[in-house]
């Protein structure tokens, strides 16, 4: 009897701390995501849904690159494009548009770069109209 209890004890144990270790993971996992977002500048990613619809058009009618914003590809050279909204705290929203679904991590990884990339665009673009 006492070794029978002695299992269930040592089980509940164990089972306290798998579920212990697994939200410490996930609490570290997202305070990771949080400071690489700060360290970028704390902007953010969001699909685009149905209220973004008019605006993310009007966003693409003078949208400065006929090229993945990371791949240099051609859009819509890999299908349909991914079109994503950039959201930083105290800036406009900016429409962010890649040759495919994926290559947002590749933005996520070095946001400023790409940023830098489509404000150059967009400048060169007015300078010539």
């Amino acid at each position: 009897m006492k070794s029978k209890c002695l299992f269930v004890g040592l089980c509940a144990v164990a089972l306290g701390l798998s579920i212990n270790g697994a939200v410490a993971h996930e609490a570290h996992k997202k305070e990771a995501e949080k400071t690489a977002t700060a360290a970028a500048g704390a902007g953010m990613l969001h699909k685009l849904n149905e209220k973004d619809k008019v605006w993310a058009a009007k966003e693409r009618a003078a949208y400065p690159l006929t090229v993945c914003l990371t791949s240099d590809e051609k859009l819509g050279s890999m299908g349909d494009n991914a079109e994503f909204i950039y959201r930083e705290k105290g800036k406009a929203d900016r429409l962010l548009v890649f040759c495919c679904a994926g290559c947002e991590d590749d933005f996520k990884k070095e946001p400023a770069k790409f940023l830098a990339k489509l404000d150059a665009a967009a400048k060169q673009k007015k300078a010539k109209s």
